[in-house]
């Protein structure tokens, strides 16, 4: 198969997630940038561009993050730096500009950067902040900020294909129990499906049918990705692939399409499959975009696990398990690792990396050669794809 002119992941960096002592964003770039270039192999006379992927929206007063870079990372001070900012795929937005520049020929090496500050802001600040990935003009005001949408989303799915409140505790329970071999984990806690499948005053309901069990954390956290073209990649220690990448948008307003469908998704996935040659069951292991557990089960039928409105049904039969036909988030997902905004891509494809290589330690899938990263910003409104595989 012929493959395109393309970056390869040549080493990373990650933070813990959780509530930090990292004082701000400019701090948290630092925690990373440096010992993703060690991690890599090359100095920061080397890099030729830096995209740094973060939302902010509001997190913070300091904006214009890539100005960050000439005063957190020594060596870049005048290394030309871009903000990336999508939503919630923010991080995929970041890794891909810089895979563009380097694919162009007008970088060699690139730094990525992905991270998010996001603790420090009070609760109902956070829910109106993450409204900027919906649709202000009809979406807004929703008293569970961003997890209402989701709320209104899992409702919908409900009404067609029935109450699967009892899968989405599975999804939730899964991912928590995958957490606790994370090292970067928010939340390592085995939780198990009947707490997360009952309501009480440790689970409420937080929107609809979803309950906190349901919805990612919010986290401080930063993940980098060093990318450089194959040639380059030849002298250094080793070479993440990717046999495809696709980027897909779908209409901004819910109103205007199906909110349970992710064709936006469907459609980066199946770009993906087509460009990397290959099928779902050609995959170890995905890490997917679980924001909300309702979203992982519709993901489920978007990548073409299950026929849509079947999604429950890979849960409710371990396919999706760590053991099971096909590994879903064995980091745990934004579940139970966390969801700093834009530290999730990069993360995401940090961990897939790490899988590849045979060093994620408790989290590993043994055998794994081929990995799927999904990445979303808003409700299915922009979606990454990456299939990854390692070839040095």
């Amino acid at each position: 198969m012929e493959r395109r002119n393309d970056a390869v992941i040549v080493g990373w960096a990650h933070t813990p997630f959780g509530k930090l002592e990292a004082e701000d964003i400019e701090a948290l770039i630092a925690s990373v940038g440096t010992e993703a270039l060690e991690h890599a192999g090359v100095s920061p006379g080397d890099v030729d561009l830096v995209a740094v992927g973060v939302l902010n929206s509001g997190f913070s007063k300091q904006g214009f993050e890539a100005g960050l870079v000439s005063v957190a990372v020594p060596g870049l001070e005048r290394t030309p730096a871009v903000r990336c900012e999508n939503a919630c795929a923010s991080g995929s937005a970041a890794l891909y500009t810089a895979m563009d520049a380097v694919a162009a020929g007008r970088a060699r090496i690139a730094l990525v950067i992905g991270a998010e500050k996001m603790t420090a802001t009070p609760g109902v600040e956070v829910g109106d902040i993450l409204l900027c990935g919906a649709y202000r003009k009809e979406e807004d005001g929703l008293p569970a900020g961003f997890a209402g949408i989701f709320g209104q989303i899992a409702d919908s799915y409900f009404q067609k294909n029935g109450d699967k409140s009892e899968e989405l505790a599975m999804i939730a329970a899964k991912n928590h129990r995958n957490g606790v071999d994370n090292p970067f984990a928010h939340l390592k806690k085995d939780v198990g499906v009947a707490f997360c499948n009952t309501v009480s005053d440790k689970n409420p309901r937080v929107a609809g049918p979803l309950r906190r069990t349901d919805c990612s954390l919010v986290s401080d956290g930063a993940a980098a990705l060093v990318v450089t073209d194959r040639e380059t990649a030849e002298a250094l220690a080793r070479a993440i692939a990717f046999r495809a990448r696709a980027h897909k948008n779908d209409v901004f307003p819910l109103s205007r399409r199906d909110p349970t469908e992710f064709a936006g998704p469907r459609a980066a996935w199946d770009a993906a499959k087509e460009q990397a040659g290959v099928t779902l069951d050609d995959l170890d292991l995905v890490e997917t975009h679980d924001c909300f557990t309702i979203a992982e089960m519709i993901e489920y039928e978007a990548m073409g696990l299950t026929p849509p409105g079947q999604g429950w049904k890979a849960i409710r039969e371990g396919w999706t398990a760590k053991d099971g036909k096909m590994p879903v988030n064995p980091s745990g997902g934004l579940k139970s690792k966390g969801h700093p905004i834009g530290a999730t891509g990069v993360s995401m494809h940090v961990l897939a990396s790490m899988q590849l290589m045979g060093e994620a330690g408790g989290m590993q899938i043994p055998g794994a050669n081929l990995a799927g990263v999904f990445n979303m910003g808003g409700a299915a409104v922009t979606s990454y794809c990456s299939i990854l595989e390692r070839v040095k």
